[in-house]
């Protein structure tokens, strides 16, 4: 607390020693691909008391979430922390970018709401779309953005969708090679997927509270570069949304706007379990559980139940699978017959939607809870799939 503070907080918040098991979900029995499960310790954080969002404890607070935030994505940039959805800092990316015509990487359902909050936001959007479930070729995108002259493209890291990882680094690299900034979806990416901000010349990277950060929905983060800033646009930024807002603020240790300060309070929490893990570990923990995942289907093809995993081997995310199922197999039907016996996955998304389910493997999940949502499953599928 500074001397000078002229409303100091009555409920300061030093970041709690974990307690033993507290980095343990439990009983494992979510596997949306987000909202995932969060631990009760982190839930219970968003009981503390207020403090005042312009006091010292809240600057200390902010302060320490920098340095978990930073670590987590890789950077020794500031980490714009928004009370919002990940959807809001997908549009301050598009207003907050170079001005000109955007190119955008379509290959699932949020790649395409990328492209679609571009042309909201009133910018020329051209797309460079491939089946779901594909990926796009690095050198497409410099022939498209030099015969378009776009000045920023979309592209999501772990689409949702599908269950597709894309290489970002490529994308942005081939980016940079025609003159363009890149930004980045890394909404089911970012701690379960590797990404370092910093070591790969990243522009402009988000993700949200809810996948594999393992906390309620209702925030999202993001980080810029020099140079996405130094370009970005001068006009029609707004405000909630304006990064230079995000960055004064940051400067000060504040948020630019009244914060959600529960889910400061549960970030807090969570970031200790977060950097106990290290990012290494976790990014390995979810590789074992997609992998354990990929198994799992090819077990039950040979049993004669005929699934098969959207996203090709060697492009496959490590936090959801998009399994495809047999034809004439529902899923609803299959997600209806998985919480029977306890356990929550998803549909597919969009045009897939009762053609796939999906699996989310991601946040605090083990490879040991998802086996038991995996024998759920199982038994759900024989029961749905059988003749008759």
């Amino acid at each position: 607390m500074t001397a000078t503070d002229p409303h100091p907080s009555p409920h300061p918040t030093p970041r709690p020693a974990p307690r033993p098991g507290s980095t343990r979900i439990g009983r494992e029995t979510f596997f949306l691909p987000g909202p995932t499960e969060v631990r009760p310790a982190v839930l219970a954080a968003m009981t503390r008391p207020m403090i005042g969002h312009r006091s010292a404890a809240f600057r200390a607070l902010f302060a320490r979430l920098q340095d978990g935030l930073r670590t987590v994505f890789g950077t020794q940039r500031p980490v714009f922390i928004a009370s919002s959805s990940a959807t809001g800092l997908m549009e301050a990316a598009i207003r907050n970018a170079p001005a000109g015509p955007v190119l955008a990487l379509v290959n699932g359902g949020f790649s395409e709401r990328f492209a679609r909050i571009a042309a909201a936001c009133g910018r020329r959007v051209d797309r460079y779309d491939v089946p779901w479930g594909s990926v796009h070729d690095p050198a497409i995108v410099t022939t498209r953005i030099r015969d378009g002259g776009h000045t920023t493209v979309t592209v999501v890291h772990s689409e949702t969708s599908t269950g597709v990882l894309t290489d970002v680094r490529a994308i942005a690299d081939a980016a940079h090679a025609a003159g363009a900034v890149c930004c980045v979806d890394s909404v089911s990416g970012i701690r379960g997927a590797e990404l370092r901000f910093d070591a790969w010349g990243l522009d402009f990277v988000l993700t949200g509270s809810q996948k594999a950060l393992a906390l309620p929905p209702g925030l999202a983060f993001a980080v810029a570069s020099d140079a996405f800033v130094g370009r970005g646009a001068s006009e029609n930024r707004g405000v909630y949304f304006d990064l230079a807002e995000f960055a004064t603020a940051a400067a000060r240790d504040e948020a630019p706007n009244t914060p959600a300060l529960p889910l400061y309070f549960a970030l807090d929490v969570q970031l200790e379990a977060v950097l106990a893990e290290g990012l290494e570990q976790a990014w390995a923990r979810h590789a074992a559980m997609a992998a354990r995942t990929a198994a799992w289907v090819d077990e039950l093809r040979r049993e004669g139940i005929a699934l098969a995993i959207l996203a090709p081997a060697g492009h496959r995310s490590p936090t959801v699978t998009a399994v495809v199922l047999p034809p004439a197999v529902s899923a609803k039907a299959v997600v209806d017959a998985v919480a029977a016996r306890g356990f929550t996955i998803g549909t597919g998304y969009g045009r897939l939607a009762d053609t796939t389910i999906r699996i989310g493997h991601m946040g605090d999940h083990t490879v040991g809870g998802l086996a038991d949502c995996l024998a759920a499953c199982r038994s759900a599928l024989i029961e749905v799939a059988k003749p008759g």
